[in-house]
């Protein structure tokens, strides 16, 4: 099976400016996913998609492959990431190049490792599955979230029939957006990625920080520095 990893990293950033070229204990922070991506010895290609000639280099100095600049009607903040794969399979397809599965890597998720990424492909190849998912275990119960009407009010915010010993609730997990891998029809047929041939592969929390805010990128500057 031909593989490509593909790494979104258009310039700006609204939360955090530059946050994919933002230095990180001394990289900057797609620097950790190329070598992630690298080191699961996976992937024929570890393309990185961006708009940005400056990010194009920097990935290059990393080991990526950067043979086209993303266009820049699929590089503002309300294209489609799934758009930006596709124009990826397709540059790649004209230029002789062609893939059957490929794995989206978020830069913002720079603690998933190359062990995450082969352990994800493991389920993946085992199951046969049309898709796999990265998810976490949820930071709180879900029994004690709820939204809040305009005034504030918390008049019925629980339902007390919903909450009892923290033991006995069942264990809720989140979409953690760091490892998302798709047969190729899956992306190309715009096919729901959560079918009954997906499957999820269980993150730790500590590897599953996905940086979207200053706040974001100190945690994951004090966990990288401990190794998690």
């Amino acid at each position: 099976m031909k593989q490509i990893a593909v790494i979104p990293a258009r310039s700006g950033s609204k939360g955090l400016k530059d946050k994919n070229i933002k230095v990180l204990n001394g990289k900057p922070m797609m620097a950790y996913t190329i070598e992630a991506a690298l080191n699961s010895k996976l992937f024929d290609c570890v393309h990185v998609s961006t708009d940005s000639a400056q990010y194009a280099s920097i990935a290059k100095q990393y080991g990526a492959d950067v043979p086209f600049l993303r266009d820049k009607e699929l590089a503002d903040s309300k294209a489609s990431t799934w758009d930006a794969l596709r124009d990826v399979i397709q540059k790649y397809k004209e230029a002789g190049r062609e893939f059957d599965a490929v794995t989206l890597l978020q830069p913002t998720s720079p603690l998933r490792s190359a062990a995450d990424i082969r352990e994800a492909h493991c389920i993946f190849q085992e199951k046969n599955a049309d898709s796999v998912v990265s998810v976490c275990q949820m930071e709180h119960p879900i029994q004690i979230c709820n939204t809040l009407g305009e005034n504030g009010s918390l008049y019925q915010f629980l339902d007390s029939n919903r909450i009892g010993a923290r033991q006995d609730q069942a264990v809720y997990y989140r979409i953690n957006g760091a490892i998302y891998i798709l047969k190729l029809w899956m992306l190309l047929e715009k096919e729901n990625i959560y079918n009954k041939n997906s499957y999820a592969y269980i993150m730790s929390k500590a590897h599953s920080v996905d940086i979207d805010d200053y706040l974001d990128f100190k945690l994951a500057e004090i966990l990288a520095k401990e190794n998690f």
